[in-house]
């Protein structure tokens, strides 16, 4: 990857909330999805968020990212109020999220993909296209994300893909893409939603090890996740949500032997 695609410096002060989640609420008629949950993420950590299915991860994630707009409470990102913001107001921040099913666009090439994923290009504007001088600005733009493209496919070891359709990758291949094309929109932060669900175990090492590549260059993770072992062996700190609240927090160890959370995923499995 080029010096352009990695973290400005300013992003690597650890040791600060980069998200900060308080009182949150979400209510879908008369059930209550998330409830009154408070929580923050330090820069440049990988922090999971776990819990038994129906514990609100999914609806939180939605809310931090302006899928939803909270019924109360406020999210904050690298300082500023961000409640209720719409989803590309949000990722133009630096807040980028990916989900559990790929977004791909499977009649498109990976590197098409990929491609699409950079802002403010100059391409989409009608009258650069066309405008002699303006129009030269246009293509070296181009060519600049084209090896910048390249460049985020060899590092997620899937340029061999680039002229390959999206829709005939694998899961595993496919959440590469996917995490791919949300570096090419320059976050700071990623939400991911169950980056290892249906990943075979090489390309999960491969995720694994992309995450921690990125965490070195100042990027920060908060990963929804339900494999533990993903959990308790690659996250700095453990939010565990029950019920739609915050049930427990802090490092993996003190989080696995914690008897609140042990009765909660069993009691989630009922």
């Amino acid at each position: 990857m080029s010096e352009t695609s990695e973290a400005p410096a300013e992003q690597r002060d650890a040791g600060e909330a980069l998200l900060a989640v308080e009182n949150l609420r979400k209510t879908f008629g008369g059930i209550v999805a998330v409830d009154d949950a408070s929580f923050s993420v330090e820069r440049g950590t990988i922090t999971g968020l776990i819990g038994p299915n129906g514990a609100g991860k999914s609806t939180t994630f939605d809310c931090i990212t302006g899928v939803y707009t909270p019924d109360a409470g406020t999210v904050t990102f690298d300082g500023e109020e961000i409640t209720g913001r719409s989803p590309p107001a949000i990722a133009d921040r630096g807040l980028v999220r990916t989900f559990q099913i790929a977004r791909e666009f499977p009649e498109m090439t990976v590197l098409e993909n990929v491609l699409l994923a950079p802002k403010d290009q100059l391409g989409e504007s009608l009258w650069r296209s066309v405008a002699p001088i303006a129009r030269r600005e246009v293509v070296e733009q181009e060519e600049e994300l084209v090896e910048q493209a390249w460049e985020t496919l060899e590092f997620f070891e899937i340029d061999h893909l680039a002229r390959e359709y999206a829709g005939t990758l694998s899961g595993g291949q496919r959440k590469l893409l996917e995490l791919a094309r949300a570096l090419q929109t320059e976050p700071s932060m990623l939400l991911l939603d169950e980056p290892m669900a249906g990943v075979n175990p090489s390309l999960e090492k491969k995720l694994l090890e992309r995450v921690h590549d990125l965490q070195e260059r100042g990027y920060t993770f908060l990963i929804v996740e339900h494999d533990m072992d993903v959990i308790m062996n690659h996250c700095e700190r453990v939010i565990v949500m029950h019920q739609g609240s915050v049930l427990a927090e802090g490092e993996p160890a003190a989080i696995k032997e914690d008897e609140r959370v042990i009765e909660a995923y069993l009691g989630g499995e009922n």
